[in-house]
């Protein structure tokens, strides 16, 4: 692993170099591809960096650890070796993770539609905890956010929540969320304190690159507009802004009211009916090419369970590669970091082994 990583910090320094030249400057398409390889081979350097201090540190530490006599340095040694070997397994996991090659589509915005499933109210208030979460997350990564388009509960929370995000590896880090995502917990309006199962269904879908671009023909919309209303059905404005669109060769409806403003909804609503007939291409492509069965990881296929949210034990566990953990408030919170890259690092080797 050394020897691979020196040569990505050696191509490191070409990229550098590159990225000064005039001509790169000048070439557009070449200049993005580049600042994109740059941002990749930066955090394999940082998180190289940050492995190899860490594991100097334990090493300093152990070594002062058998010659102190001092009971309160001894002490704190010992608390400090500690917390470095909790630390060294999660940095060498970041750097297994950056190790996996990248991906083109990588650092493609994406569009995740989040769903009550089965659970009635409880689920859609979980959706609500869902979205909070994987915000949390993109902040802490340096992401961007925008809504697209929500149904609120009556009771808090979202029937449905359309969300795009943008960044530094957001695809990949996000790719493996969808799927089936059961909570276990007491529900606020539980009075005997018993624990309810609910889920939501998550899909994540790349919103198509200039070089997808969806070339739809109006003649093939079938636009509708009405008055947006509220979670209780009450109208929410007085005029007619809501959009619902329908794509008649696919059968496709999308609609979006969060904007008090027709055009705009219009917009948002046509991003999202573009990322959906894209990803109906992509899957059609991808089966056509019979590779079908790895291309569904990710895809947004809502029929296996992927994850499960225990509130009561504070648990969380990842079917897919028997990963559980015992920190689910801080994972609600947006630590996602643990689950996301052990996914993408599963998911590399599954490749590997064919």
């Amino acid at each position: 692993m050394e020897q691979r990583i020196r040569k990505l910090l050696d191509r490191l320094g070409e990229v550098e170099n590159l990225l000064g030249d005039p001509k790169v400057l000048t070439d557009q398409k070449e200049y993005r591809s580049l600042t994109q390889e740059h941002s990749y081979l930066s955090a394999v350097k940082e998180a190289w960096q940050k492995l190899e201090k860490f594991q100097k540190q334990l090493t300093d530490n152990q070594a002062l650890l058998k010659e102190e006599s001092d009971s309160e340095m001894i002490a704190l040694l010992k608390e400090e070796i500690t917390q470095l070997e909790t630390a060294l397994p999660q940095a060498q996991i970041q750097l297994e993770t950056l190790l996996v090659p990248p991906d083109p589509r990588d650092s493609r915005n994406i569009i995740m539609e989040l769903r009550a499933g089965t659970g009635g109210d409880e689920a859609a208030l979980f959706v609500g905890d869902c979205v909070r979460m994987y915000k949390c997350y993109a902040d802490a990564q340096g992401w961007k956010y925008e809504q697209l388009a929500a149904s609120l509960s009556e009771r808090g929370g979202y029937k449905e929540y359309i969300m795009v995000i943008s960044g530094f590896n957001v695809f990949r880090l996000l790719k493996y969320e969808a799927g089936t995502h059961r909570v276990q917990r007491v529900p606020k309006t539980e009075t005997q304190g018993r624990v309810h199962t609910s889920a939501v269904t998550i899909a994540v879908l790349l919103e198509p690159s200039e070089d997808e671009k969806i070339i739809i023909d109006e003649r093939d919309l079938r636009i509708e507009t009405y008055r947006a209303s509220g979670a209780g059905g009450q109208h929410v404005n007085v005029t007619d802004s809501a959009v619902r669109i329908t794509h008649t060769p696919t059968g496709t409806v999308v609609t979006c009211q969060d904007e008090r403003s027709q055009h705009k909804n219009k917009d948002k609503a046509m991003r999202l009916l573009s990322a959906r007939i894209a990803e109906e291409k992509r899957k059609k492509d991808q089966a056509e090419m019979a590779e079908l069965r790895s291309s569904q990881v990710g895809s947004g296929d809502r029929s296996e369970r992927i994850r499960t949210y225990n509130f009561p034990q504070n648990r969380i566990t990842d079917h897919r590669i028997g990963l559980t953990l015992y920190k689910l408030d801080l994972v609600m919170e947006g630590d996602l970091g643990e689950i996301t890259q052990a996914l993408v690092k599963y998911f590399y080797e599954q490749e590997l082994a064919g």
